[in-house]
């Protein structure tokens, strides 16, 4: 399956999915010939998932569903195949089955890893495919655009360095959300560096079409900021502590205070006019043109509301001493 030749540096993909269909089929295309050893592993498909990726030449790794499903679960299981069949591999690219990975990106992103042994992982532009279907869409196509260089964190598509993932022992496998920027945060504790390069890296098809489905990602996003703020909110970069702090203020805090005052004094209701003057000022700050700037600003603020809910399900979880289930919007 390799294009490479035989000295060449060792280029192993994970690929993970569920039910993905043409997706996966398109996710599969875009990695052949990329890699030397393709792992794809199966979270309970009914789809024939796993049939399609061992036609195409993919090993593949079907999780016992018995045990509670993970994003990083399966991603571990699917390092372990790795190296189980190609125990020199050197560089792991990591992509979901919803995913294309531009043709160009492995050789990028390798050569950089190989000019730069202090870096552990790399990550790139992630583009959504269809960005005008929805504004659900569109809003997480902006929210992937973020500034290239050394950073704190990546997405779920990134290529990572052999050694540092299995000297931090892979993804924290009890995350239901938030487990990259969990295993980044290990990572550079550990001394190594994350960085984003100014390289296209994959297409991704989103597909959120109705509000409930942003909501509940946004929902998860507030789980995840509560899960990593509990696991490395004490450590010298305070991680999540800001976007707990700001999701508790805005969705929780402020709403409750301004709904007892206006009960108090009906007049007082004139405080909310705060949240369109912050959705304001958070979209001025973007680099988006024109009306996007501002459709952006007023969802950030109006998934405050949806953070704390998150943060809510976190807390209560941990008081039942309970695992959450997924939180899933797809």
């Amino acid at each position: 399956m390799s294009a490479l030749p035989e000295n060449a540096t060792r280029i192993g993909v994970v690929l993970i999915g569920r039910n993905e269909g043409e997706r996966l089929i398109a996710a599969l295309r875009s990695v052949s010939g990329r890699a030397d050893t393709i792992v794809y592993v199966d979270s309970g498909s009914t789809d024939r998932s796993v049939e399609a990726a061992e036609a195409m030449g993919a090993a593949t790794e079907s999780l016992d569903m018995s045990t509670p499903f993970t994003a990083a679960r399966a991603r571990n299981a699917g390092f372990a195949t790795l190296l189980k069949r190609d125990p020199a591999v050197d560089f792991v690219q990591f992509i979901d089955g919803d995913c294309e990975l531009d043709r160009g990106w492995i050789d990028v992103a390798a050569a950089f890893l190989e000019s730069h042994p202090d870096v552990a992982l790399v990550c790139g532009r992630r583009r959504e495919r269809f960005p005008q279907r929805s504004i659900y869409n569109k809003l997480c196509d902006m929210e992937w655009d973020t500034p290239v260089g050394e950073t704190r964190e990546s997405g779920g598509d990134f290529l990572v360095r052999r050694e540092a993932f299995s000297e931090v022992a892979g993804f924290t496998e009890q995350m239901i959300a938030g487990e990259e920027p969990e295993l980044c945060a290990r990572l550079r504790r550990a001394g190594w560096k994350i960085w984003r390069l100014a390289a296209e890296m994959t297409v991704h098809d989103a597909n959120i079409l109705r509000f409930r489905q942003w909501w509940r990602r946004a929902v998860r996003s507030g789980f995840a900021y509560a899960s990593l703020r509990h696991l490395h909110g004490a450590g010298p970069d305070r991680h999540s502590q800001r976007n707990v702090k700001s999701a508790l203020i805005w969705g929780a805090a402020l709403p409750v205070a301004i709904a007892a005052a206006a009960l108090a004094y009906p007049p007082a209701a004139a405080a909310a006019v705060i949240y369109p003057l912050q959705a304001a000022r958070i979209g001025l700050r973007q680099k988006h043109q024109g009306a996007d700037r501002f459709l952006y600003g007023a969802f950030v603020v109006l998934g405050k509301f949806a953070e704390a809910v998150g943060i809510g399900k976190f807390a209560y979880a941990r008081l039942r001493g309970r695992d959450q289930p997924l939180i899933e919007y797809k």
